[in-house]
């Protein structure tokens, strides 16, 4: 990254909804918590959203635990790290099934409505289970905190997932299935539908019963028939949704590591965003091997076994050590290149890249480290990834 590359906040300034997305593993949690902890530390109330099964972002803010309700994290925990904390910060790990109760009881048009659908069987499996519910409940969560309008700016840690564009395909996918065709054959049985949800069931659907334990065909009409007067609410609010998503004041950060696999993912993720037409933010490389040149002012390598023994007194330790340099030296020039590829592709103005620490990030130690390479300007970074700052 250039050294004179724009500080985060300046890709942030005036988002009041930012969504750090990308693959599983690549540190959007931590990045999440202490994008959160820059913003609040600025004077902002935060809320950050994990769903993170893994408890890391309730360790990173020394809480004991985090739920669907948000929970504010004492300042003073921050400031014995430092870290003035001049607004508030929150967090929140979101619970879906119980966000998916939460909008199916805003929804139902009365309370008989409301209860046949939580209690209904099939509505108790589906809730937890269909494709891209998690997803779209995080989507549903963030959208419900921003109407309400108690913080300043909310940041979405993406949930974890093997492919990012899960997030940006739940709404279409959860539409798809309200909309789709076997759920409207329920909604208003006739034909078949109508004799299997009505009185003269047959001897398959009985052997049926006694296999599953329950009245398969009559659970899934009496769901659809509860949820059909929810359905044109439902897909208002994903509309909703859609629009917050693609808001001027919304933001993408694309996470991603320095190997080429993360790379290529964080690429395809941002040509997708593009294609979505969503408001794009800047991009974050974890883990980054600084180059020896940045690190040294321009040392030479070549000098340095030499330089190593006469300091070490120890030829073979002084080898060793420059072995390793070496293999160092290696990782950087080949984190560089990748970055440099990843810049292009994206046509980012600067990649913010945080070094590979010492210590893996787990408590609010590791989250202040964190929070100063992404709040620093290029030549900050360089110099801290140095030690000199």
């Amino acid at each position: 990254m250039s050294p004179s590359s724009p500080r985060l906040t300046d890709a942030l300034e005036g988002k009041e909804v930012i969504i750090c997305a990308g693959s599983g593993g690549v540190g959007k949690t931590t990045t999440s918590a202490a994008i959160a902890a820059g913003l609040a530390a600025r004077g902002m109330k935060v809320c950050v959203l994990t769903i993170d099964p893994a408890k890391r972002l309730a360790d990173s803010l020394g809480l004991e635990e985090l739920g669907n309700d948000a929970r504010q994290v004492e300042p003073k925990l921050f400031e014995a790290q430092g870290i003035e904390m001049k607004g508030e910060l929150w967090a929140m790990m979101l619970d879906p099934k119980q966000t998916f109760d939460e909008l199916i009881a805003r929804q139902a048009p009365d309370e008989e409505s409301r209860d046949r659908v939580l209690e209904n069987p099939i509505y108790q499996q589906i809730s937890g289970a269909l494709a891209g519910s998690q997803e779209y409940m995080a989507m549903e969560k963030l959208f419900e905190l921003h109407t309400e309008g108690d913080y300043d700016v909310l940041v979405l840690d993406t949930p974890p997932s093997r492919n990012a564009l899960d997030f940006l395909e739940a709404p279409r996918r959860l539409t798809q299935f309200i909309e789709g065709k076997s759920l409207k054959v329920f909604m208003k049985p006739t034909g078949f539908a109508a004799k299997v949800a009505g009185r003269g069931a047959t001897v398959a659907l009985s052997v049926m019963k006694r296999i599953v334990g329950f009245d398969l065909i009559a659970d899934l009409a009496e769901f659809f028939n509860a949820f059909s007067g929810m359905v044109d609410g439902f897909q208002a609010r994903a509309e909703r949704v859609n629009k917050l998503l693609a808001a001027p004041t919304t933001c993408f950060l694309v996470v991603c590591g320095p190997q080429g696999e993360p790379i290529d993912e964080a690429v395809y993720f941002h040509r997708k965003l593009v294609e979505a037409k969503l408001p794009f933010g800047g991009v974050i490389v974890n883990k980054v091997h600084y180059p020896a040149e940045e690190l040294c002012r321009g040392g030479k390598a070549d000098d340095l076994p030499a330089a190593l023994a006469e300091k070490l007194g120890d030829e073979d330790l002084a080898q060793r050590v420059a072995a390793n340099f070496s293999d160092y030296q290696a990782l950087a020039e080949r984190d560089a290149r990748n970055i440099e590829h990843l810049a292009r592709e994206l046509r980012a103005t600067g990649v913010i890249r945080v070094p590979y620490l010492d210590e893996d990030v787990h408590d609010l130690a590791g989250l202040a480290q964190i929070n100063r390479y992404l709040f620093a300007t290029g030549e900050e970074r360089v110099a801290m990834a140095a030690g000199r700052a």
